[in-house]
């Protein structure tokens, strides 16, 4: 009894970190829209690296075998340069709605890359309302898919993949320190700089001004959306289950909305009221399983 009691705590400490990366990524669209006018890549990078910066107080937790820092660089860096790519091809609202596909590709290749997680209907049925939900937060109930953005499509479908992929495989291998994620942002950061370098030797359009305004939210947005947030998700993944975690991670797009009508001056839409009931039923009926005591035949917490 003791020993399931502790399995029981340590799920509820993932929520509760789950809830804190959602919570944090919640300030994205604010903070990101604040950036609008410098190249993504600069951005992108200046971030990560702050967000890896601030990981140097645990850096001795670096040293990890190479393909776990391929896992993690790939994950991180993978997963944000097929999302700006996407959004050269395709238009916003079908990007950023194909590449939400994420949490519910975690909750449906948790099977394929877990021994011993299994699906229920619950499980599936929960992911997706929560992606109908984020559906019409996203579109505005109005969505048009077009061949001609295939190219885009297809490379925001490679991001969602490319971060439920990150977000499994972080179980699947040999347990390292969350302290290991500050490496992982601080070389995607860096390859993000040098993409944007050799964009800007192709193109040539000079490098932009940055102010002090500028560095302030680029740095805000390092220290949270694109630095503590990977750190809180990654010990959330490490103790508990990937399926309700994917089904909570649809808040992430209903608190995006509400942030951005408290602070960006966004009107509250019925669309979006009936999208948070949709969400909110999702992650709901994805988290059924924290209410039973007994364990049962959930996956092993050390993946």
């Amino acid at each position: 009894m003791p020993r399931e009691a502790g399995r029981y705590h340590l799920r509820m400490a993932a929520v509760v970190l789950s809830l804190i990366s959602i919570l944090i990524w919640s300030t994205l669209a604010v903070l990101g829209s604040r950036m609008g006018h410098l190249p993504p890549f600069l951005s992108v990078g200046i971030a990560l690296v702050a967000g890896g910066l601030v990981g140097l107080v645990r850096v001795r937790d670096w040293r990890v075998p190479l393909g776990t820092l391929a896992i993690g660089i790939g994950g991180i860096f993978g997963y944000h340069a097929l999302l700006f790519a996407a959004f050269r091809f395709a238009p916003a609202v079908e990007v950023n709605l194909l590449q939400y596909l994420w949490p519910l590709l975690i909750v449906v290749l948790s099977p394929v890359y877990l021994r011993g997680c299994r699906l229920t209907v619950h499980h599936v049925a929960g992911s997706l309302l929560g992606l109908a939900g984020a559906a019409l937060v996203l579109s505005g109930g109005q969505l048009t898919l077009q061949t001609v953005n295939l190219p885009g499509y297809l490379l925001a479908l490679g991001a969602a993949l490319t971060w439920s992929s990150y977000s499994l495989l972080t179980k699947r291998v040999r347990p390292f320190p969350t302290g290991a994620v500050g490496g992982f942002c601080l070389a995607s950061g860096l390859l993000s700089l040098a993409l944007f370098a050799l964009d800007t030797a192709a193109t040539g359009v000079p490098m932009p001004t940055l102010t002090g305004k500028d560095w302030a939210f680029l740095i805000l947005l390092g220290l949270g959306p694109m630095g503590a947030a990977f750190y809180t998700w990654d010990a959330a993944l490490k103790r508990g289950d990937s399926r309700v975690i994917g089904a909570l991670a649809y808040l992430t797009p209903l608190l995006s909305t509400l942030n951005l009508v408290l602070w960006g001056g966004r009107r509250l839409s019925a669309v979006s009221l009936g999208a948070m009931v949709l969400i909110v039923l999702g992650a709901v009926m994805g988290s059924l399983d924290l209410f039973r005591r007994r364990p049962g035949a959930s996956e092993a917490l050390s993946g």
